[in-house]
């Protein structure tokens, strides 16, 4: 499978694509692969499986191991550094934070990984990589020069840096636990420069209204994350949410 026509595929065909967004030191990688399992079930599109300075080495090879034991659905990583690479992936979002103060977050950490990702011959998919405030967590591992929530102008120029320097996805990310994702101003402004470029949307996303406001306003994709943490019903909160973006 190449996973980035697939996304795109349902991306045109579907309205929206859903990501479910799993980080390996929450839980053991058995209990990983069931929410993995639910999230699928509940029509989630793929599973992001990074995102922390804990989520690396043998704890990521075991979860991404059980996770496809348990689903078909692509596996696609989401590194913190260049620690965050597997040989047990589909693919990998590589990604430069264009907005970080450290060098090591835009080119260091992937002139690092990027052997392994030869190597190890995983399907990489480009990203500029955008923390928006509140930023949380990886706003402060990422040392991020946080984009303002009230100025998109800003949110615009480092995308159009991005789709310059020839990244295919831009992500616009307010934080794990942020209290709402990017506003429809910055979405609706950074998707009109991107055109066919695909626009991804996290943070801050628990209900199936806020979602549909994301895509309304122009994202291609959306990512859910805690939420898969703070509910007893996987499959449940996923379906309510994916039926909102559908063909949206």
């Amino acid at each position: 499978m190449q996973v980035e026509k697939y996304l795109n595929d349902i991306s045109k065909n579907q309205g929206t694509v859903h990501l479910t967004l799993i980080d390996p030191a929450s839980q053991s990688p058995d209990e990983a692969a069931e929410i993995a399992l639910a999230a699928a079930n509940g029509g989630s599109d793929a599973i992001m499986v990074g995102g922390s300075i804990e989520a690396g080495g043998a704890l990521l090879d075991q979860t991404l191991i059980k996770i496809r034991e348990k689903t078909s659905i692509p596996t696609i990583l989401f590194p913190s550094n260049a620690g965050g690479v597997s040989a047990y992936s589909d693919a990998i979002f590589f990604m430069s934070l264009l907005n970080s103060r450290d060098i090591n977050y835009i080119t260091t950490n992937q002139a690092m990984g990027a052997p392994l990702v030869y190597k190890f011959g995983i399907e990489s998919i480009s990203m500029a990589y955008l923390i928006i405030e509140p930023g949380g967590t990886v706003g402060w591992v990422g040392d991020a020069k946080l984009i303002p929530k009230n100025k998109p102008e800003i949110a615009v120029s480092y995308s159009l840096a991005g789709k310059y320097l020839g990244m295919h996805y831009t992500y616009l990310e307010a934080g794990s636990g942020a209290d709402e994702p990017a506003s429809p101003e910055m979405i609706k402004a950074v998707k009109k420069v991107l055109g066919d470029n695909k626009l991804i949307v996290g943070g801050g996303i628990r209900d199936p209204e806020t979602a549909r406001v994301c895509v309304k306003a122009g994202a291609d994709m959306i990512v859910t994350g805690t939420v898969v943490e703070e509910t007893s019903d996987v499959a449940a909160k996923i379906e309510e949410i994916v039926s909102a973006i559908k063909n949206e």
